[in-house]
């Protein structure tokens, strides 16, 4: 006779070589988008606008997807802003994680997100859509940003006003935070648009508000320049095509982490 299997002792084996976190807390936003926080290992440091392989044991299998850590590099914490897909291998279980739960994390962060990778220049834009704000997050709460740029833009699209919110979220933390209100002053700007919900004074994609200038005219900025103008694009697949065009038809060249330019792009993931 065969002995039973002892399925729950491989359920909470933790594999070898990856930090294992405790979460702190659950935020949901709406039925697709949520953010947690979990703690921070002692010897993880990362870049502001970074990624990481975050994951769960999923029976005896860890599983992993790629998220822009959204907290700073200073932060003693860990935050993550992600969708949920109902069938997705990961998504499907992280969206039901609770206080006290572990989430799995791979020890090495990357991406190109990071501001070594962009040449000096005055303003910074900062173009996503839905859970591509999330390196910003990290980014707008970094006090070295607004040290090498004088103008920093967060653009956040969305298809409804209510998957705005985490955006809202971040600047009302900037705007109460004990040091950050003061580095930051009036050097963030957040310009937040929506392409389904009709009610909202913002409307449209931002490529086609680069197009018709009105993302300049709301903005009260002068239209792209590599002179001075720098960029960072996260977003979905087809947003960071044509958002790529527009920045190279502008004069901008893209760059990475060893050819520093005026414009990057995370294509690790899309969200």
């Amino acid at each position: 006779m065969n002995a039973p299997a002892k399925t729950e002792e491989f359920a909470v084996k933790i594999p070898d070589g990856v930090y294992a976190e405790t979460v702190l807390s659950v935020e949901h936003f709406t039925d697709h988008l949520f953010r947690f926080r979990m703690t921070r290992p002692a010897g993880f440091r990362f870049r502001s606008g970074e990624f990481a392989m975050i994951g769960l044991m999923v029976g005896d299998k860890p599983i992993y997807r790629a998220y822009s850590i959204a907290s700073p590099s200073w932060d003693e914490e860990i935050e993550i802003f992600s969708i949920k897909v109902p069938d997705g291998p990961l998504t499907s279980h992280l969206q039901a994680i609770k206080p006290g739960d572990t989430v799995l994390m791979r020890k090495k962060p990357t991406g190109t997100l990071v501001l070594d990778a962009l040449t000096p220049g005055k303003r910074l834009y900062m173009f996503s859509t839905g859970t591509g704000i999330a390196p910003f997050a990290s980014l707008i709460r970094d006090p070295e940003t607004y040290e090498k740029f004088d103008e920093v833009i967060l653009t956040h699209t969305c298809r409804e006003v209510a998957e705005l919110k985490y955006g809202f979220d971040l600047m009302e933390e900037i705007r109460n935070h004990e040091f950050l209100s003061e580095v930051v002053g009036t050097k963030l700007k957040h310009y937040p648009t929506v392409t389904r919900d009709a009610a909202y004074p913002y409307q449209g994609r931002i490529t086609d508000l680069i197009d018709n200038g009105k993302l300049f005219t709301d903005l009260g900025v002068p239209p792209l320049d590599p002179a001075v103008d720098r960029g960072m694009i996260c977003g979905s697949a087809a947003m960071l095509k044509d958002t790529k065009e527009r920045l190279e038809n502008a004069g901008l060249t893209e760059g990475a982490n060893n050819k520093p330019s005026e414009f990057v792009i995370e294509r690790a993931f899309v969200g």
